[in-house]
């Protein structure tokens, strides 16, 4: 007989879920308010881009290093930092007078994130057996499709009523109640910590990827708004330069950030790979479509928050629907969410270039939501559970930074296809979800060799029974 769970084991999950949920939420409902952003405070289009990308940088820099904090430090107290700061820094940006001090505000929230995003899949495999963890990443998948919905949808309502004239103000502050509750809450979480501990952190692979990543993410984000000035060029040349130096810094030290091991296994390359390539689809794709929606088309954060639902409808039925699929097909789910976004991104694109009803857009936007949470809440189980024990810290701050990276690259790469010149807003939209589609049949292709990887090194399911 299985006896009963305590109140603590009971609520570990929508603790920690709590900081994936605030992660996502700040960049979903910012896609919606970034207009009424700018007309508030008077905000160029480069503050307007920082205000977006500005919290992607700082989240992306950091998470190599936070995974190594959590390992040494422990995983709640970094948890715990994490989330202080960024509901501080929700408080300090909704409070902002002006453009640089809201992008202040997102710098500071990016690193708050930055902290807890590895701590939270550190908890989930030092905290709950094997043949739970599944599930617990499946919840995590699921938390990743609500936020989708509540940002767009909570943001649009918010903006819309205006309630006490605070406008986007409102949606930004939705996230500080929940980082308050996991604060109160936190001290139910267990005080893991790797079993070995680092020493130390190391300075030199510390420094190296954080200035390496910085000087990659920041003129991939700034880039094209610019005009691709010398300057970017040269910051990406020496953020490889720095980050290659990171790489081969790691096989040197006692206590390295990336465990050597980590990206010598095939299956973890691939599997970080395919986490990229997906995720440089997945936020142009709704933050593209919110833009061309409210600008070209015209319509209110409201309508466009609501238009959107169906993706996150799906994303959360997807999420429901993906241990069963894992089990059945392994990584076949991976190649077949990525073929289904692929083809979504065409359909979308004809949905909205024609007279056609609204019920077909929603129809194709719900069958992406189903592909985005059947991938996102099988990805991170398929590359975690194949992951070399001493290199589990490690890997859990890389899958987040290939996320995040592959989201930046994503949005530069879609917001450079939408500028092509076109002959109208219909035509920009087609450039625009035709790299969408070429990006999933790629990430279709990375997990068809993560799928090859694993049925040559296929573990026991802890989930089967």
């Amino acid at each position: 007989m299985t006896p009963p769970r305590s109140p603590a084991s009971r609520l570990l999950l929508p603790i920690i879920l709590s900081g994936t949920f605030v992660q996502l939420f700040s960049v979903t409902v910012m896609q919606v308010a970034v207009v009424d952003v700018r007309r508030d405070l008077g905000a160029g289009a480069g503050a307007s881009q920082l205000v977006l990308a500005g919290y992607t940088l700082t989240y992306a820099c950091s998470l190599i290093v936070s995974a190594r904090l959590g390992d040494r430090y422990g995983y709640r107290r970094m948890f715990v930092a994490g989330m202080a700061l960024f509901t501080i820094a929700s408080i300090l940006a909704a409070a902002a007078p002006e453009a640089w001090l809201l992008v202040a505000g997102r710098l500071v929230q990016g690193i708050g994130s930055g902290l807890m995003a590895p701590q939270i899949l550190s908890i989930i495999q030092t905290a709950l057996p094997a043949s739970r963890q599944p599930a617990a990443l499946s919840a995590y998948g699921a938390t990743m499709a609500a936020a989708s919905l509540a940002g767009p949808v909570l943001g649009g309502v918010l903006i819309q009523l205006n309630p006490l004239g605070l406008g986007w103000r409102a949606a930004m502050l939705l996230t500080v109640p929940v980082g308050v509750a996991a604060l109160l809450l936190s001290p139910l979480l267990p005080s893991h910590r790797a079993r070995r501990a680092a020493k130390r952190v190391d300075p030199v692979g510390a420094s190296l990827s954080l200035l390496g990543l910085a000087l990659l993410v920041l003129p991939l984000t700034a880039g094209r708004d610019a005009g691709w000035p010398m300057w970017t060029w040269v910051s990406m040349a020496v953020a490889l330069a720095l980050l290659a130096g990171f790489m081969v810094s790691q096989n040197r030290v006692a206590d390295p950030l990336v465990h050597p091991s980590t990206l010598a296994d095939p299956a973890t390359r691939w599997g970080l790979a395919t986490v990229l390539v997906f995720n440089a689809g997945v936020p142009s794709f709704t933050l593209l479509l919110s833009m061309h929606l409210q600008g070209a088309q015209g319509w209110s954060p409201l309508r466009t928050g609501l238009t959107i639902t169906p993706y996150a409808v799906g994303a959360l039925a997807g999420s429901g629907i993906a241990n069963s699929l894992r089990r059945s097909w392994s990584t076949c789910a991976l190649a077949g969410s990525a073929v289904t976004m692929g083809l979504v991104s065409l359909a979308v694109a004809a949905a909205l270039s024609g007279q056609n009803p609204p019920w077909v857009l929603w129809l194709a936007l719900c069958l992406g939501g189903i592909g985005f949470g059947v991938f996102t809440a099988s990805a991170f189980t398929q590359v975690l559970a194949r992951a070399r024990p001493e290199a589990a810290t490690s890997v859990s701050g890389l899958l987040p930074t290939a996320q995040q990276l592959g989201g930046t690259l994503g949005v530069t790469f879609a917001g450079m296809a939408y500028s092509v010149p076109a002959g109208n807003a219909g035509d920009a939209l087609w450039h625009a979800m035709a790299y969408e589609a070429v990006a999933f049949a790629l990430a279709a292709l990375c997990a068809g060799g993560l799928l090859n990887r694993s049925m040559r090194t296929a573990p026991a399911d802890p989930a089967r029974p």
